[in-house]
């Protein structure tokens, strides 16, 4: 079976969820479901380091460790409100200028911030576009950031040829882990419902709203209800044709849009275990897609090799322990799932892949803080030279950030013949890569590159699928994995990878 729901033995459990058989699910019909009842037992864990907070007096999951530390509390339990310390708060030009608004006024025209080294601001959102007002939420950005002599702005000023802005970056999700902002064991808040990517680093990282952003900006500090913690086991080797969206995609169905409501995410397994960091950040980023509040991965060597050279603060990693209490655990069979797509208009909307052979398509998007990170147009390129074919509907290349965009020019292809992504995209017939950027992610100004203004059918590495989320409202949207989007451009209809991996 694909995935149990098993609670584990020693772990206190609260509830038992329903079992679904994921290799066999179809989109054309619903399976019955059935109730697990058995003994409990422990999830295998390997030796960690003892508790962060010190001695185990309250066994508490990762994120309640994380919260207590920062509140400066020997424990955290869920449903607690407790006064959390922020760690770093990232707030872009969508929301970064409402926040500031509530700032000023709460605490004064002349207050400063509460740290000027741990606010992160990134414009990201609507940058390439002739929109007056989204070219001045970053003018208000860039004022306020003088004022305070904020140390991390990534400001962009020439629009018409974004190379020779040295410090603009691009989507903040992925710019945040790049510029060695993510860290193991703090508090990241961010006013962007996606800011859960960062919970791969083993860090608390969650979206908040414009009004608690003022308040921290000026406080540093938030009111925050401690969260329970759904745990997910992912075992088994990772097959050639699945990428970490397929594997969210799948959690997402079973569990539905509302099925991590308010709570924690937690993913370990041998298969999580195996993923490159960025993979993570894509399980991660989607738990809000869920209803989550965060989603964290324990931090292991895999995570310290990515940081080095990224960050010179000191962090320390927390770890659930063995007696934590969880509220529900899932586990997951990876060698058992197929590619899979979440058909319109919901997240949850699971398919696999091949059951909607027959959607015909008219474009492809690939990018967004979800998949438009090196790996991911990696993985697009790997499909496309495999086929050796070109695209039959347009294809539109949105790289995250400017290092992304580098990478993609730079970056030989394994098994290529030292061809780049770009080499390889431009021989299949795709779109020049774009600006970075979260472009048509959501929509923006009808201006946005690749923005669907037509009521257009797309295959989308993007995280959300609702009406009018890429811009027209009967438009409609098929969130896939970069190897799915590849080999749905290729042929003009959904397509299941294993066409030309396999």
């Amino acid at each position: 079976m694909a995935s149990s729901l098993v609670p584990p033995p020693t772990t206190s459990f609260f509830h038992t969820k329903k079992d679904l058989s994921l290799s066999a699910f179809s989109s054309c019909q619903k399976h019955a479901s059935r109730r697990i009842t058995c003994s409990v037992a422990a999830p295998q864990q390997t030796q960690r380091q003892p508790s962060s907070t010190g001695s185990v007096k309250t066994a508490m999951t990762m994120t309640e460790k994380i919260l207590a530390r920062a509140a400066e509390k020997e424990k955290a339990i869920p449903g607690d409100n407790i006064w959390v310390n922020v760690d770093v708060l990232m707030t872009h030009d969508v929301c970064g200028p409402g926040s500031i608004g509530i700032f000023k006024k709460e605490f004064g025209e002349d207050a400063k911030v509460w740290d000027r080294e741990k606010l992160v601001i990134i414009p990201d959102h609507y940058i390439f576009t002739s929109d007056e007002r989204a070219n001045r939420n970053v003018d208000i950005l860039r004022d306020f950031c003088q004022e305070q002599n904020i140390k991390y702005f990534y400001d962009i000023k020439d629009l018409s040829n974004f190379k020779v802005n040295p410090d603009y970056k691009g989507v903040c999700h992925v710019a945040l882990a790049q510029e060695g902002h993510c860290r193991p064991g703090e508090v990241l808040l961010g006013t962007d419902s996606h800011t859960c990517t960062a919970g791969a680093f083993g860090q608390f990282a969650t979206g908040i709203g414009n009004t608690d952003a003022g308040f921290v900006l000026g406080a540093g500090k938030l009111l925050l209800k401690v969260p329970p913690t759904l745990r997910f086991v992912l075992d088994g080797e990772m097959p050639s044709y699945l990428l970490a969206k397929d594997l969210i995609l799948q959690i997402i169905g079973e569990i539905s849009v509302a099925g991590a409501t308010y709570k924690s995410m937690e993913f370990v397994g041998s298969t999580v275990e195996s993923l490159t960091m960025e993979e993570r950040m894509t399980l991660c980023n989607m738990v809000v897609e869920a209803g989550g509040k965060n989603g964290v991965i324990p931090a292991d060597s895999v995570t310290y090799k990515y940081l080095e050279g990224k960050t010179s603060v000191p962090y320390e990693p927390v770890y659930s322990d063995q007696q934590a209490r969880f509220l529900s655990e899932y586990r997951f069979d990876v060698t058992k799932l197929e590619p899979l797509v979440a058909k319109p208009h919901s997240p949850d909307n699971r398919a696999l892949a091949r059951e909607c052979k027959d959607v015909k398509i008219n474009r492809v998007y690939i990018g967004s803080c979800t998949g438009g990170k090196t790996e991911d147009f990696m993985a697009a390129a790997k499909v496309f030279l495999a086929s050796g074919k070109k695209v039959k509907v347009p294809t539109f290349l949105v790289p995250a950030t400017q290092k992304v965009w580098m990478d993609v020019y730079s970056l030989p292809v394994p098994g290529s013949g030292g061809k780049t992504c770009s080499q390889i995209f431009e021989e299949a017939g795709c779109d020049t890569p774009a600006s970075p950027s979260c472009g048509a992610c959501l929509g923006g100004p009808k201006d946005t590159y690749a923005r669907m203004n037509e009521p257009q059918v797309c295959v989308s590495t993007t995280n959300r699928n609702f009406p009018g989320r890429m811009g027209h409202r009967e438009g409609e949207i098929y969130l896939a994995s970069p190897y799915t989007a590849a080999a749905s451009a290729l042929t003009g209809y959904v397509t299941d990878p294993r066409e030309f991996l396999q």
